[in-house]
């Protein structure tokens, strides 16, 4: 097992290698740069990005009309910049320097991949801050929300999904499929959306919160407001993405449990004697449970990083979804392949977590004799 995780571990560098390369060459051909984003700032045409998601479309528009006009080249002394008409040239040359495009694309890719090997990811460009703090400061949100999300999928999914497979066939199963189909059906920002309506003063109640995950006044609450604060808070967002995300993790309890419960082995139980709930909970559910158990680092990781970025911006939770989001639209790079570069180390690390969940709970599998 050993050398299992020494062959995975070293298959990380060519792996995170090729998914910098990839995205720093489609960024690359993005309108509108760091450098135009400064151009249209000192201009005053710049839009903000906070402003723009609660802004409405018109702003949208006007911005990416700005950015396409940026990058159609052509601009007035000598400039390549159409917003740099009017500017002095030092000045944008200045501005090229800062945010290193005065180097060739070869030579800033490798000099940002050489940083990033010493988990150096520089400064955003426009928050005046080291990135490593920037993701420190937000990654408490991100975490609180994928954890209590992540945690609730089980305890929803794995019960719901066994009694769907003791039950296949039956009235019971039928309608509960009606709801597994529904949430299918429904992304976890429409559900958002559908309780700020009925629940956060949209157009009926207002029983919860639309900001933060705790109160302004929460330092002064006693330890049990606290608690009660804090679960209020984060009631909506983690219901939101639970009502979004169960339907899939149910689904494959559900097949996993059916799959196990036609085994040999389980008719073999039942032939000794075996009580129908010693065979379930004593023989199947172990196995049925290997991959939905094993698979609990790569759930929080895609809660974590993906499903928790519109429920990020739709209750205005300071976390990582919100600032990669605001990051792409201002194009700070740092901020953009910082991220990037170290959730994709995250997430290449939690896939060699997940394989050594599946030898813990099943230690009758080997991976010693794969390559990778």
């Amino acid at each position: 097992m050993l050398a299992y995780i020494i062959r995975r571990l070293l298959f990380i560098i060519p792996t995170l290698f090729g998914i910098m390369v990839l995205n720093f060459a489609i960024v690359q051909f993005a309108p509108g740069g760091p450098v135009e984003q400064f151009l249209a700032k000192i201009q005053g045409t710049a839009v903000d990005a906070t402003a723009r998601v609660s802004g409405g479309g018109g702003e949208l528009v006007q911005q990416d009309q700005f950015s396409e006009q940026q990058s159609l080249g052509g601009g007035g002394a000598g400039s390549k910049y159409r917003g740099a008409r009017g500017l002095d040239p030092e000045i944008v040359a200045e501005i090229e320097r800062m945010v290193g495009f005065d180097k060739p694309v070869w030579e800033r890719f490798t000099l940002m991949m050489r940083n990033y090997a010493t988990f150096n990811f520089g400064e955003s460009f426009f928050r005046d801050r080291k990135v490593v703090d920037l993701v420190i400061e937000k990654m408490p949100v991100s975490i609180t929300i994928g954890l209590w999300t992540t945690l609730f999928l089980y305890l929803v999914a794995i019960p719901l999904g066994v009694a769907k497979a003791r039950r296949d066939g039956t009235k019971f199963d039928i309608w509960t499929s009606a709801f597994v189909i529904i949430g299918n059906a429904l992304p976890g920002f429409l559900v958002a959306v559908l309780f700020i309506v009925l629940f956060a003063g949209g157009s009926y109640w207002n029983f919860f919160p639309l900001r933060g995950l705790v109160s302004e006044n929460w330092a002064e609450l006693s330890l049990i407001d606290k608690v009660l604060d804090y679960l209020w808070h984060i009631t909506l967002p983690v219901g939101a993405l639970v009502i979004g995300g169960y339907a899939g993790l149910t689904i494959l309890t559900k097949n996993s449990f059916l799959d196990q419960i036609n085994q040999q082995y389980v008719q073999t139980a039942r032939a000794k004697g075996l009580d129908e709930h010693h065979v379930l909970y004593g023989h199947v559910f172990r196995n049925a449970m290997l991959i939905v158990i094993a698979g609990f680092p790569g759930l929080f990781i895609a809660v974590l990083f993906g499903g928790s970025l519109f429920i990020e911006i739709i209750f205005s939770l300071d976390g990582l979804g919100l600032l990669g989001f605001e990051a792409a639209i201002n194009r700070d790079y740092p901020i953009m392949f910082g991220t990037l570069y170290f959730f994709s180390l995250i997430g290449l690390v939690l896939q060699l977590i997940t394989d050594l969940t599946y030898v813990w709970v099943d230690p009758r599998i080997d991976f010693e004799s794969r390559e990778v």
